[in-house]
């Protein structure tokens, strides 16, 4: 974690029109300092932003990515689209958290119209986080390149993701304390690993293999995983001819 109060990170909010840009903008009428380096784009709901959104923010470079919306449960819109705003930041934190990203990058806030005072705590608060951390990948103790390999396999199972969403990550009922209590439980623990963390293996896997063919112990050694982790997906990758396995070389290609 940097120390060097020197370094200004660079933040995208995302914020829906209604509630959180009300709030920005009441910020600004009533003077209260938050911090010039934070750009804003304004969204219909906070429901708008997608996994890809993010994705790209930090791919092009930003330290911090916010989320703002309607208060749980007052959302402007009859679907509650905050909920589902939600739903995606817990899932995305833990992705990130499993590909060695600062989860803390990633934050999601509630700001009515009314609040401006709010809206400029919590982006002087957020960006004096950002700070402490340091530059996105710089402080990770990644490169570019290391970097830029990890987001490019977590785009490409975006939209399994958004799926699991939608029908295994599903809570039934629409409160606040519904969604904090499971997104908290082991139970979300169990269906995160389950369902997405092998499918990401499988993709920075096959995203390695994409430069050259690899030996189950070089796979194993470039991504932190045991070599019997890598021969389990590789043997399910080769049923679905994601993979194949040259006998003579000992290694892995793509199909």
């Amino acid at each position: 974690m940097s120390t060097d109060h020197s370094f200004q990170p660079k933040i995208i909010g995302i914020i829906c029109n209604w509630c959180c840009y009300g709030g920005a903008d009441l910020c600004g009428v009533s003077r209260f300092q938050y911090p010039p380096h934070i750009r804003l784009i304004r969204v219909m709901c906070s429901a708008r932003v997608d996994m890809l959104h993010i994705l790209r923010a930090f791919s092009n470079g930003q330290d911090g990515v916010f989320i703002g919306g309607c208060h749980l449960c007052d959302c402007h819109y009859v679907t509650n689209g905050n909920f589902n705003a939600f739903s995606m930041v817990q899932v995305f934190r833990k992705i990130l958290k499993h590909i060695g990203i600062y989860p803390e990058r990633l934050r999601i806030e509630w700001v009515s119209a009314g609040e401006g005072i709010r809206f400029a705590n919590f982006m002087n608060e957020y960006s004096e986080q950002l700070t402490k951390l340091g530059p996105l990948g710089k402080a990770e103790g990644m490169d570019e390149k290391t970097l830029a390999f990890k987001f490019e396999a977590v785009k490409k199972i975006i939209p399994y993701i958004k799926l699991v969403l939608t029908q295994r990550l599903h809570v039934p009922v629409r409160t606040e304390e519904a969604y904090h209590e499971f997104f908290k439980s082991d139970e979300f623990n169990r269906l995160f690993k389950e369902l997405i963390l092998d499918k990401l293996a499988i993709s920075l896997i096959t995203t390695l293999l994409r430069k050259k063919s690899l030996s189950t112990g070089e796979i194993a050694d470039s991504l932190v995983l045991s070599p019997s982790e890598v021969a389990k997906h590789m043997i399910g990758s080769s049923k679905q001819g994601l993979v194949r396995y040259d006998v003579n070389s000992k290694r892995y290609a793509l199909a």
